[in-house]
Protein backbone atom coordinates (compact mmCIF):
# COMPACT_ATOMS: atom_id res chain seq x y z
CA UNK A 1 0.00 0.00 0.00
CA UNK A 2 2.92 2.34 0.72
CA UNK A 3 3.80 2.27 -2.97
CA UNK A 4 0.60 4.14 -3.74
CA UNK A 5 0.81 7.93 -4.22
CA UNK A 6 0.30 9.95 -1.05
CA UNK A 7 -2.21 12.78 -1.50
CA UNK A 8 -2.61 15.70 0.92
CA UNK A 9 -6.03 17.36 1.07
CA UNK A 10 -5.76 20.90 2.44
CA UNK A 11 -9.10 22.60 3.10
CA UNK A 12 -10.57 24.37 6.11
CA UNK A 13 -13.94 22.66 5.55
CA UNK A 14 -13.89 19.30 7.30
CA UNK A 15 -16.77 17.88 5.27
CA UNK A 16 -14.89 18.49 2.02
CA UNK A 17 -11.69 17.00 3.45
CA UNK A 18 -13.54 13.92 4.65
CA UNK A 19 -15.44 13.45 1.38
CA UNK A 20 -12.35 13.76 -0.81
CA UNK A 21 -10.18 11.66 1.50
CA UNK A 22 -12.71 8.83 1.67
CA UNK A 23 -13.19 8.80 -2.11
CA UNK A 24 -9.47 8.80 -2.88
CA UNK A 25 -8.80 6.11 -0.27
CA UNK A 26 -11.45 3.93 -1.91
CA UNK A 27 -9.43 4.19 -5.12
CA UNK A 28 -6.19 3.06 -3.54
CA UNK A 29 -4.50 6.32 -2.60
CA UNK A 30 -2.92 7.14 0.73
CA UNK A 31 -4.51 10.34 1.99
CA UNK A 32 -3.68 12.83 4.73
CA UNK A 33 -5.67 15.88 5.74
CA UNK A 34 -4.73 19.39 6.82
CA UNK A 35 -7.08 22.20 7.77
CA UNK A 36 -4.62 25.04 7.18
CA UNK A 37 -1.31 25.99 5.60
CA UNK A 38 0.42 25.64 8.97
CA UNK A 39 -1.01 22.15 9.48
CA UNK A 40 0.12 21.17 5.99
CA UNK A 41 3.70 22.25 6.72
CA UNK A 42 3.74 20.02 9.80
CA UNK A 43 2.35 17.20 7.66
CA UNK A 44 5.12 17.73 5.10
CA UNK A 45 7.75 17.46 7.81
CA UNK A 46 6.52 14.01 8.80
CA UNK A 47 5.47 12.51 5.48
CA UNK A 48 6.45 12.29 1.84
CA UNK A 49 3.68 13.87 -0.22
CA UNK A 50 3.20 13.16 -3.94
CA UNK A 51 0.44 15.69 -4.70
CA UNK A 52 -1.58 18.28 -2.81
CA UNK A 53 -5.23 19.19 -3.34
CA UNK A 54 -5.28 22.77 -2.08
CA UNK A 55 -8.22 25.07 -1.36
CA UNK A 56 -7.72 28.72 -2.32
CA UNK A 57 -9.97 30.33 0.29
CA UNK A 58 -8.75 29.48 3.76
CA UNK A 59 -8.68 31.68 6.86
CA UNK A 60 -5.28 33.10 7.71
CA UNK A 61 -2.78 32.12 5.03
CA UNK A 62 -4.66 31.31 1.84
CA UNK A 63 -3.96 28.62 -0.72
CA UNK A 64 -2.40 30.98 -3.25
CA UNK A 65 0.28 32.01 -0.76
CA UNK A 66 1.03 28.38 0.10
CA UNK A 67 1.12 27.40 -3.58
CA UNK A 68 3.59 30.21 -4.30
CA UNK A 69 5.83 28.98 -1.49
CA UNK A 70 5.64 25.36 -2.66
CA UNK A 71 6.51 26.31 -6.21
CA UNK A 72 9.55 28.32 -5.09
CA UNK A 73 10.95 25.43 -3.05
CA UNK A 74 9.77 22.24 -4.76
CA UNK A 75 8.13 20.60 -7.77
CA UNK A 76 5.28 19.13 -5.70
CA UNK A 77 2.19 18.93 -7.95
CA UNK A 78 -0.68 21.18 -6.82
CA UNK A 79 -4.35 20.98 -7.80
CA UNK A 80 -6.23 24.07 -6.59
CA UNK A 81 -9.87 24.14 -5.52
CA UNK A 82 -11.51 27.47 -6.32
CA UNK A 83 -14.94 29.01 -5.82
CA UNK A 84 -17.12 28.94 -8.92
CA UNK A 85 -17.20 32.73 -9.28
CA UNK A 86 -13.55 33.40 -8.48
CA UNK A 87 -12.04 33.28 -11.96
CA UNK A 88 -9.23 35.57 -10.82
CA UNK A 89 -8.10 33.00 -8.25
CA UNK A 90 -7.94 30.35 -10.95
CA UNK A 91 -5.82 32.54 -13.24
CA UNK A 92 -3.49 33.64 -10.46
CA UNK A 93 -3.15 30.06 -9.25
CA UNK A 94 -2.03 28.85 -12.68
CA UNK A 95 0.31 31.82 -13.08
CA UNK A 96 2.14 31.03 -9.83
CA UNK A 97 2.55 27.40 -10.77
CA UNK A 98 -0.51 25.33 -9.86
CA UNK A 99 -0.71 22.23 -12.04
CA UNK A 100 -4.48 22.16 -12.39
CA UNK A 101 -7.62 23.57 -10.81
CA UNK A 102 -11.17 22.51 -10.08
CA UNK A 103 -14.12 24.72 -9.23
CA UNK A 104 -16.45 24.03 -6.31
CA UNK A 105 -18.80 22.24 -6.19
CA UNK A 106 -17.04 19.43 -8.04
CA UNK A 107 -17.57 15.76 -8.82
CA UNK A 108 -15.05 13.56 -6.93
CA UNK A 109 -14.69 11.46 -10.08
CA UNK A 110 -13.41 14.50 -11.97
CA UNK A 111 -10.94 15.29 -9.19
CA UNK A 112 -9.71 11.68 -9.32
CA UNK A 113 -9.25 11.91 -13.10
CA UNK A 114 -7.28 15.14 -12.76
CA UNK A 115 -5.06 13.67 -10.04
CA UNK A 116 -4.29 10.66 -12.23
CA UNK A 117 -3.55 12.93 -15.20
CA UNK A 118 -1.20 15.21 -13.26
CA UNK A 119 0.67 12.31 -11.67
CA UNK A 120 1.09 10.61 -15.07
CA UNK A 121 2.49 13.77 -16.62
CA UNK A 122 4.82 14.46 -13.69
CA UNK A 123 6.17 10.92 -13.84
CA UNK A 124 6.75 11.21 -17.61
CA UNK A 125 9.09 14.21 -17.28
CA UNK A 126 12.71 13.42 -18.14
CA UNK A 127 15.42 13.55 -15.46
CA UNK A 128 17.41 16.76 -15.05
CA UNK A 129 20.89 16.74 -16.51
CA UNK A 130 22.13 20.10 -15.22
CA UNK A 131 22.13 21.49 -11.68
CA UNK A 132 19.07 23.76 -11.60
CA UNK A 133 19.90 25.32 -8.22
CA UNK A 134 23.34 26.54 -9.31
CA UNK A 135 23.81 30.27 -8.79
CA UNK A 136 25.45 30.71 -12.19
CA UNK A 137 25.14 28.57 -15.29
CA UNK A 138 27.40 28.97 -18.31
CA UNK A 139 26.63 27.88 -21.85
CA UNK A 140 28.01 28.91 -25.21
CA UNK A 141 28.91 32.62 -24.80
CA UNK A 142 26.39 33.23 -22.04
CA UNK A 143 26.25 33.36 -18.24
CA UNK A 144 22.87 32.99 -16.51
CA UNK A 145 22.65 34.21 -12.91
CA UNK A 146 19.71 32.18 -11.63
CA UNK A 147 19.13 34.18 -8.47
CA UNK A 148 18.94 37.50 -10.31
CA UNK A 149 17.41 35.97 -13.44
CA UNK A 150 20.07 37.87 -15.39
CA UNK A 151 21.55 36.73 -18.70
CA UNK A 152 24.92 38.25 -19.65
CA UNK A 153 26.98 37.68 -22.79
CA UNK A 154 30.77 37.27 -22.95
CA UNK A 155 31.12 41.00 -23.50
CA UNK A 156 29.35 41.81 -20.24
CA UNK A 157 26.11 42.97 -21.90
CA UNK A 158 22.99 42.02 -19.95
CA UNK A 159 20.02 40.75 -21.95
CA UNK A 160 16.60 41.08 -20.28
CA UNK A 161 14.47 37.95 -20.02
CA UNK A 162 10.73 37.83 -19.46
CA UNK A 163 9.44 35.38 -16.85
CA UNK A 164 8.33 33.00 -19.62
CA UNK A 165 11.72 33.22 -21.36
CA UNK A 166 13.59 32.61 -18.10
CA UNK A 167 11.48 29.53 -17.31
CA UNK A 168 11.95 28.17 -20.83
CA UNK A 169 15.72 28.74 -20.80
CA UNK A 170 15.94 27.14 -17.33
CA UNK A 171 14.03 24.10 -18.59
CA UNK A 172 16.44 23.71 -21.51
CA UNK A 173 19.51 24.13 -19.28
CA UNK A 174 18.18 21.63 -16.73
CA UNK A 175 17.58 19.05 -19.48
CA UNK A 176 20.39 19.85 -21.90
CA UNK A 177 20.83 17.24 -24.63
CA UNK A 178 17.37 15.74 -24.21
CA UNK A 179 14.55 16.09 -26.72
CA UNK A 180 11.61 17.71 -24.95
CA UNK A 181 8.13 17.58 -26.44
CA UNK A 182 5.93 20.66 -26.46
CA UNK A 183 3.79 19.10 -23.71
CA UNK A 184 6.87 18.51 -21.57
CA UNK A 185 8.05 22.08 -22.08
CA UNK A 186 4.60 23.33 -21.11
CA UNK A 187 4.77 21.15 -18.01
CA UNK A 188 8.19 22.55 -17.08
CA UNK A 189 7.34 26.20 -17.70
CA UNK A 190 3.67 26.95 -17.11
CA UNK A 191 2.38 23.89 -15.27
CA UNK A 192 0.55 20.73 -16.21
CA UNK A 193 -2.78 22.56 -16.51
CA UNK A 194 -1.74 24.12 -19.82
CA UNK A 195 -3.90 23.48 -22.86
CA UNK A 196 -2.44 20.42 -24.60
CA UNK A 197 -3.02 22.18 -27.94
CA UNK A 198 -1.29 25.36 -26.77
CA UNK A 199 1.26 26.46 -29.38
CA UNK A 200 2.71 29.24 -27.20
CA UNK A 201 5.89 27.19 -26.68
CA UNK A 202 6.75 27.67 -30.36
CA UNK A 203 6.39 31.44 -29.97
CA UNK A 204 8.47 31.44 -26.78
CA UNK A 205 11.21 29.39 -28.43
CA UNK A 206 11.26 31.85 -31.32
CA UNK A 207 11.63 34.82 -28.95
CA UNK A 208 14.34 33.10 -26.90
CA UNK A 209 16.29 32.21 -30.04
CA UNK A 210 16.34 35.87 -31.04
CA UNK A 211 18.08 36.65 -27.75
CA UNK A 212 20.64 33.85 -27.45
CA UNK A 213 21.34 32.56 -30.96
CA UNK A 214 24.06 34.10 -33.15
CA UNK A 215 21.71 33.50 -36.10
CA UNK A 216 18.10 32.87 -35.01
CA UNK A 217 17.21 31.71 -38.53
CA UNK A 218 19.82 28.96 -38.29
CA UNK A 219 19.71 28.07 -34.58
CA UNK A 220 22.71 26.25 -33.14
CA UNK A 221 21.63 26.12 -29.48
CA UNK A 222 17.92 25.25 -29.57
CA UNK A 223 17.36 22.52 -32.12
CA UNK A 224 13.97 21.67 -33.62
CA UNK A 225 13.00 18.00 -33.88
CA UNK A 226 10.11 17.74 -36.28
CA UNK A 227 7.30 15.86 -34.61
CA UNK A 228 9.36 15.57 -31.43
CA UNK A 229 9.84 19.04 -29.98
CA UNK A 230 13.08 20.79 -29.12
CA UNK A 231 16.48 20.09 -27.57
CA UNK A 232 19.25 22.26 -26.14
CA UNK A 233 22.55 21.30 -27.79
CA UNK A 234 25.11 23.51 -26.03
CA UNK A 235 27.33 22.16 -23.25
CA UNK A 236 26.20 23.46 -19.86
CA UNK A 237 28.51 24.27 -16.94
CA UNK A 238 27.49 25.01 -13.35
Amino acid sequence: MDSQPHIAVVDDHRDIRDLVSKYLAQHGYRVSQAESAAAFRKLMERNGIDLVVLDVMMPGEDGLSLCRELRSTSELPVIMLTAMAEDTDRIVGLEIGADDYLTKPFNPRELLARIKSVLRRVQSLPPQRATPKAREIRFDRWLLNVGRRELVDDGGLAVPLSTAEFRLLSAFLDHAGLVLSRDQLLDLTVGRAADPFDRSIDNQVSRLRKKIEADPKTPALIKTHWGGGYSFSAEVFG
